[in-house]
């Protein structure tokens, strides 16, 4: 894969949202729970903030960016931000 394939723009503009809970377990869509907004600005400090919350709370959290190649999706989950993290340190 050449590399201007693989590369990940971390400065696009990204929401970082999170989903309400109960003890620690999101409230589920259909009892009427939806993310709501922590933070707007780009995809690196949204994947910061993730970071910068404890563990147990990662699933909680999702960011909405606009989606890049197969690396980056339009709505990324806690498992992708962790790898996004990851790959970002080795940037």
């Amino acid at each position: 894969m050449p590399d201007k394939e693989a590369q990940i723009n971390f400065d696009a503009p990204a929401t970082l949202r999170k989903w309400p809970s109960i003890n620690n377990e999101r409230v589920n869509s259909s009892l009427g729970a939806r993310p709501y907004m922590i933070i707007e600005g780009t995809l690196d400090e949204c994947i910061r903030k993730v970071m910068s919350q404890p563990a147990a709370q990662h699933h909680l959290y999702e960011i909405h960016t606009a989606a890049q190649s197969d690396l980056v999706s339009a709505v990324l989950s806690a498992a992708h931000i962790v790898e996004l993290a990851r790959l970002r340190d080795f940037l």
